[in-house]
């Protein structure tokens, strides 16, 4: 008998079962013929919030969370962050080898000329009132682009998908910094195709009256840093979204909107902001340890700390931790930064945090440098989005071509009534007020 293989024994039946491993996995599948009689459905496995289920085969991103281990396709984050420009990044995630310089220059080419938005697309923006929340705005923009191009929908068009992709990833800048203009009443600013990726988006963002836009090259190589480090994080909540919605063939525009819908929640892309507000409740180095000693008796939460994933320092959170000191040499320092050093030396020292492997992670320091840089708040989340949209999209490809994926559609366990008797209208009893 093969290794690789798991035994079960059913003791409702004293049946055997021998099931083939193969990558540390079975098949849930495989289960199914494990079975009390022959009207029984079959074994299935109960597993809330994905905790330890495996839902596709990749090899785009790899997590390794108890060693603090992240890369895109075999790289080390580290590397890519201190090397590549995110546009780089963007051909490996989606391609699965890094451009040569002829490469890569036909990619930032191609692009950079995808960065106009439609005039309609922004009349639509002009729709929101002056307050409508960012990612709200995007979200909506992108579901939006769809009905420009309808084209998009002949997905199994290997081309076509392929046109759509530079459309988004090129685009996504645009549409942020239209919501963000948007949101102070300012003119909208459009793409200047001299301008790297990161300097474009400045642009889009901070240009005023002035008849060139120059980005400080500190800042737009921070900002080209943090989009590296966020395109893409494996099977989180927003890309098992977009592989989800994906599955039932939806255009590219309607799955990256549903994807950056879930992206906006505080438990995943809003979380940096929390972290703020949480710096701010802190409000001074000195105020730590009461603050600490406060987490520890129960009574709120260390936002920035802790990850599904990683049970080690997440590898994001050094780099961005080193990047927030050259952008604080430019921008002055921002005093939460040493509210955070102090809070993160506490925690990394305490045996309650280390216990329960409560490490920083990503949010817990991009906050404070998209604050030091001259964003809102509730932007962060907006920004979040734009690099992420390529590991989406590459997820969404991935998924698209992989003959074992079928439509999403996971099963449950019925805990309801049975069949129960109708009573007419007149004969029924009040329903108890805690039962509504």
């Amino acid at each position: 008998m093969s290794k690789e293989t798991l035994t079960i024994t059913d003791n409702r039946t004293s049946q055997s079962y021998t099931l083939p491993v193969e990558h540390g996995t079975i098949r849930a599948m495989d289960l199914r013929q494990i079975k009390t009689g022959p009207d029984d459905f079959g074994l299935m496995t109960y597993d809330p919030a994905f905790m330890n289920t495996a839902s596709c085969r990749s090899n785009i991103t790899f997590i390794d969370g108890d060693r603090g281990i992240l890369r895109y396709r075999g790289y080390p984050i580290e590397v890519l962050a201190e090397h590549c420009t995110y546009l780089e990044v963007a051909y490996l995630v989606l391609f699965g080898d890094l451009p040569t310089e002829h490469e890569l220059k036909e990619w930032v080419t191609e692009i950079t000329h995808h960065t106009m938005l439609h005039e309609t697309t922004k009349k639509f923006m002009e729709g929101f009132r002056y307050n409508a929340h960012p990612m709200a705005m995007l979200v909506s923009t992108v579901a939006a682009l769809s009905t420009v191009y309808p084209e998009a929908k002949e997905i199994q068009d290997p081309a076509n998908r392929m046109h759509q992709i530079k459309r988004l990833i090129a685009k996504m800048p645009s549409i942020a910094a239209l919501a963000y203009r948007h949101s102070l009443g300012f003119p909208y600013v459009y793409p200047d195709n001299d301008l790297s990726y990161p300097e474009n988006f400045m642009n889009m963002l901070w240009k005023m009256v002035e008849p060139k836009y120059v980005a400080n090259p500190v800042l737009a190589r921070a900002l080209d840093i943090l989009f590296i480090l966020h395109a893409d994080h494996e099977q989180n909540c927003s890309a098992n979204t977009m592989r989800c919605v994906g599955s039932s063939h939806a255009d590219p525009y309607l799955t990256t909107a549903a994807a950056a819908a879930a992206l906006s929640g505080p438990l995943h892309g809003g979380a940096n902001e929390e972290v703020l507000k949480m710096l701010d409740e802190i409000g001074s180095k000195q105020n730590v340890p009461a603050y600490v000693k406060k987490i520890k008796e129960g009574h709120g939460k260390l936002m920035g700390f802790g990850h599904r994933v990683y049970k080690n320092y997440d590898p994001r959170a050094k780099v961005i931790k080193w990047a927030a000191e050259r952008v604080f040499e430019v921008t002055g320092r921002n005093p939460k930064l040493d509210i955070a050093l102090e809070l993160e030396r506490i925690a990394l020292e305490d045996e309650y945090f280390i216990k329960r492997k409560l490490y920083p992670n990503v949010d817990f320091y991009s906050g404070i440098i998209y604050q030091a840089m001259g964003f809102r708040p509730e932007m962060f989340t907006v920004l979040f989005a734009i690099p992420r949209t390529v590991g989406w999209l590459a997820q969404w490809q991935e998924m698209l071509t992989d003959p074992e994926q079928k439509i999403g559609r996971p099963r449950q366990v019925w805990t309801g009534h049975e069949v129960r008797q109708f009573v007419p209208l007149k004969g029924r009893s009040p329903v108890a007020a805690t039962a509504r």
